[in-house]
């Protein structure tokens, strides 16, 4: 594609987060573009493989939950069980179920269940929402901010320079973000020191020897080689991290051998040594340009939290900038992105950390890799274990869908958390019924529900009604959480947008 000269907004990087504030901003009606030095996504390094429940729904709202549902190597139904193994081929030790949100098909707590889904197939259903405001082979160098607006310069693979000018700059460019330094923000936390070791590999014909049935992820509590195994396809590709192993000297062969237990037929695709990182951004924000995803915040793997934390940034950034630049909400309105998203990437770090506090290796004891007695003498100690320290780690709703605004300057008194999900009908989700601005849920013929009307048409701001006989009002924004709930709406919609000087 062409080069534009100018763009609402830019996107350094086009990983998962860039390519959902792409859809977040098209949902919006807001011109942008991505900029993405890789030409396509490759799958031999999956990353994430757990979308969440939460960021399922996001997807529902985009209309994309059921492409990503239907072209996942794994489906949803096929298991939500962690079972814990002292290898691969050998005896079980105990299983944690209704993991990820996994199991929550039907339930009223969410729209959407957990998916297990590879990160690149998240990232190829993205791009084809995104179209043609991805541009790929080119990367942001630098930029430089005005009053008016950023002039990015971005260059290609070949060595091309051009300069596009944004009025808004969303930097999604990863841990060596460009714009967390255009900006001067910097880091702030650790990095652990005990490394790990991924890999990749295809092994025809382990899934039919394995004992210990379907499972989201077999941890394998040997003291000479833990680790966690998974499957990527119900074909014959696998992943592992191998834990404690440093990428110096590090036999990928060896490692799956260990991890199953047993010399197996194996084919290595791809290897990735890493350490896991706490590391959360001193600032999101200057005035035009903000900082999501790893750019802004890193935590463990361990939770399944990862980019999912990152769509939630995506999503309260792209809903604030498409407000104001679809001329209904005023230019400081996205400086609540930072107040709002950056306290749920400490949490989130926090309780991947704790995670990380215990893993393979601390569970391991050397007694489960003996005979069957020995073995049976040392299970149920290590069983309780399991069960005492990992439970969080799987059963984490209260973070997922729980996470809440309360105290944001743009949040009313008593309001901020996501708007208590339903099905009105098989199949119908509450959801369903909000509009792409905000939403007023609840008896409409309630005096107030007149009161956001009219405010609504004063400020130009679209609101769609849904009406539940009987039910208090709730004023619900554009990424539904709820701003206001009561019976005297005066000045709420002001105060949703960043106007409180213009209502009480």
């Amino acid at each position: 594609m062409d080069v534009p000269e100018s763009v609402p907004v830019l996107i350094a990087g086009g990983g998962p987060v860039g390519l959902a504030t792409a859809v977040e901003l098209r949902h919006q009606g807001v011109r942008c573009l991505v900029v993405e030095p890789r030409e396509e996504v490759s799958w031999l390094r999956p990353r994430a493989k757990t979308t969440s429940a939460r960021s399922m729904e996001l997807l529902r709202r985009w209309g994309l939950a059921e492409t990503v549902r239907a072209r996942a190597p794994l489906a949803v139904s096929w298991s939500d069980q962690a079972v814990f193994v002292n290898s691969l081929l050998g005896r079980e030790i105990t299983r944690i179920g209704g993991c990820f949100g996994l199991d929550l098909v039907g339930s009223d707590l969410a729209a959407e269940p957990g998916q297990q889904v590879p990160q690149p197939l998240v990232e190829e259903v993205l791009r084809e929402a995104v179209g043609d405001a991805l541009l790929t082979g080119w990367q942001v160098a630098g930029l430089n901010e005005d009053a008016g607006g950023v002039s990015v310069r971005i260059t290609s693979a070949a060595g091309e320079e051009r300069e596009v000018r944004a009025q808004y700059v969303v930097g999604c460019d990863g841990p060596r973000s460009v714009t967390r330094a255009a900006i001067g923000a910097r880091y702030e936390g650790r990095q652990d020191a005990r490394p790990n070791f991924n890999v990749v590999f295809r092994a025809p014909g382990l899934a039919e020897r394995m004992p210990h049935g379907p499972a989201v992820h077999y941890w394998v509590l040997n003291p000479a080689q833990p680790g966690i195994v998974g499957r990527l396809d119900l074909k014959d590709t696998w992943w592992c991290i191998a834990q404690g192993v440093p990428a110096e000297g590090a036999d990928p062969m060896r490692l799956v051998h260990n991890l199953a237990g047993a010399g197996i037929e194996v084919e290595i695709l791809a290897t990735d040594p890493w350490n896991a990182r706490m590391l959360l951004a001193d600032r999101y924000a200057s005035d035009r340009v903000f900082l999501a995803g790893d750019a802004a915040h890193q935590n463990p793997p361990y939770g399944g939290h990862g980019f999912n934390t990152g769509i939630g940034d995506a999503v309260n950034i792209g809903w604030k900038l498409a407000a104001v630049l679809n001329g209904w909400a005023p230019a400081t309105l996205p400086a609540t992105y930072e107040t709002e998203r950056r306290p749920i990437a400490a949490d989130t770090i926090e309780a991947a950390a704790a995670n990380m506090s215990v893993l393979a290796p601390e569970l391991a004891d050397p007694a489960l890799m003996g005979d069957e007695a020995e073995f049976e003498k040392v299970r149920p100690a290590v069983a309780e274990a399991v069960l005492r320290t990992k439970d969080n780690e799987f059963h984490s709703l209260d973070l997922v869908l729980g996470y809440t605004y309360a105290g944001s300057p743009i949040v009313a008194e008593g309001a901020g958390e996501r708007l208590p999900h339903r099905w009105l009908s098989p199949g119908d989700s509450l959801y369903d019924r909000l509009g792409r601005g905000f939403s007023v849920v609840g008896d409409q013929r309630a005096p107030g529900a007149a009161v956001l009307a009219e405010q609504a048409r004063e400020l130009g701001v679209p609101l769609q009604a849904v009406d539940l006989p009987g039910e208090p009002l709730t004023l619900v924004r554009p990424d539904q959480h709820v701003a206001w709930r009561g019976e005297d709406p005066d000045g709420a919609l002001h105060l949703a947008l960043g106007r409180p000087s213009e209502g009480k």
